[in-house]
């Protein structure tokens, strides 16, 4: 079967992953003389910057995801595809997608990561990863599904089990959800559960390195670990969860914190393509590319942003951070490049441009790496903010966050803790 695609005489640039970096490119490629393929899983583009605020009822789901075809409307020479990728054929420059067969000039990968449990197998069944939208979603329902419980049953430990929320992973993710939940405990969820004892739920937080926010400076780590400890948050730094039974999270020393909320953020892996060979897989699944995002061994096929493994910089030895920016300069400098590749033109070498790093703790709580300058705390906050909204797609987005925003500042309160289900729909057998 062959995806239905149309034919035309322009090259055809197949991109797989509405991400950063695959949205960036595509953008870009949309103002030149080829025709863009992009595939993704979801008709979506999501801000995962913001997936802890879906998850912590700040901020509705619609509020951080873009339609593509929305972006794309004007763009006749772009094509959307909804589906997944299962494998590539180099040999044939073509892929395998639910669809059909998809064949390309230029393939680009930016499929990005998903979580890693390290295989943990209990980890696995039982841990709340939160890599999307969808999985933000089913956190938050678990957690005010919990507190719901919780009302309904007298057993002290099994109402700490409920109450009780251990945070796996000390980056940017974990600290703001953890942030986000102390927040919550001290404001909001004691107005809206006033039958609980709240001296019973227990927020941790446990990063197998010294200290959290190990990614950004070390004033950034020692503010944003005292800057949890303010809020009420156990820091444990050196210890890990090493696996979870009967209702226990197992820390690497044996210590057993009885909770039924394990959210996990210690890691990524990249997302897997079947058709490489094993030797272009580096470290964490990413994929070993050239300073021009060309796969390893491969002249018409790259990759970009968090699945990419760049050489050739001497202060990333292992590939750039996995973050926003450089999946977004990559994929605008490859758009040009491709261009260049198209008219036999020499290629520009990636040079990453390091913007800086932040990350936000709680009220008037954050803290802003930026090349020449280290700031915390209230202005820090604000400029966490903006830089956040300015980089949401859509101006309706940007002020359905910003009124959110303002409103939980103003009134210390969030109005969308909701539990919403996913309806099931049940088969009916057709009678003989």
């Amino acid at each position: 079967m062959i995806a239905n695609i149309p034919e035309t005489s322009r090259k055809r640039v197949v991109i797989v992953g509405a991400g950063f970096g695959g949205l960036a490119l595509a953008l870009k490629l949309a103002s030149e003389d080829v025709q863009v393929a992009l595939i993704d899983k979801n008709n979506y583009h999501q801000f995962q910057p913001l997936f802890y605020q879906v998850a912590m009822a700040g901020l509705e789901p619609s509020s951080i995801a873009f339609p593509l075809r929305k972006i794309f409307q004007k763009k006749k020479n772009v094509h959307i595809r909804i589906t997944k990728v299962r494998a590539i054929h180099p040999d044939r420059k073509k892929i395998s997608t639910d669809l059909g067969e998809i064949w390309y000039d230029y393939l680009v990968l930016g499929m990005g990561t998903n979580t890693n449990f390290f295989g943990m197998q209990n980890i696995i069944e039982n841990a709340i990863p939160m890599k999307s939208i969808s999985e933000a979603i089913y956190l938050r329902n678990r957690v005010l599904e919990n507190f719901e419980a919780a009302l309904s049953t007298r057993d002290k430990d099994k109402i700490a089990g409920l109450m009780t929320m251990v945070v796996v992973g000390g980056g940017p993710t974990g600290t703001e959800i953890s942030g986000t939940l102390a927040e919550m405990k001290k404001m909001i969820l004691p107005k809206d559960y006033p039958e609980l004892d709240f001296d019973l739920m227990k927020i941790y937080i446990f990063e197998s390195g010294d200290g959290v926010l190990k990614v950004m400076s070390e004033e950034a780590s020692r503010k944003g670990r005292e800057y949890l400890e303010e809020l009420g948050v156990i820091v444990r730094t050196g210890e890990r969860i090493a696996d979870y039974a009967d209702g226990y999270a197992i820390t690497s020393t044996g210590e057993k914190i009885r909770t039924d909320n394990l959210i996990w953020s210690a890691g990524v892996i990249a997302n897997k393509i079947e058709g490489f060979p094993e030797e272009v897989y580096g470290r964490g699944g990413r994929i070993k590319v050239n300073q021009y995002s060309q796969v390893e061994g491969f002249s018409d096929v790259f990759a970009i942003g968090d699945l990419a493994a760049m050489s050739g910089d001497p202060a990333f030895p292992e590939g750039h951070p996995q973050l926003a920016q450089p999946a977004i300069q990559q994929g605008r400098l490859l758009a040009a490049n491709l261009v260049k590749l198209i008219n036999s033109q020499p290629l520009k070498p990636f040079t990453y441009n390091d913007l800086g790093s932040m990350a936000t703790i709680g009220r008037n709580k954050a803290v802003v790496d930026l090349p020449k300058w280290k700031f915390q705390g209230v202005f820090a906050w604000f400029v966490w903010m903006f830089v956040h909204l300015m980089g949401i797609l859509g101006v309706k987005n940007k002020v359905l966050v910003f009124i959110n925003w303002f409103w939980n500042y103003v009134t210390y309160d969030q109005s969308l803790r909701l539990i919403i289900r996913p309806r099931v729909t049940r088969k009916i057998k057709a009678e003989s």
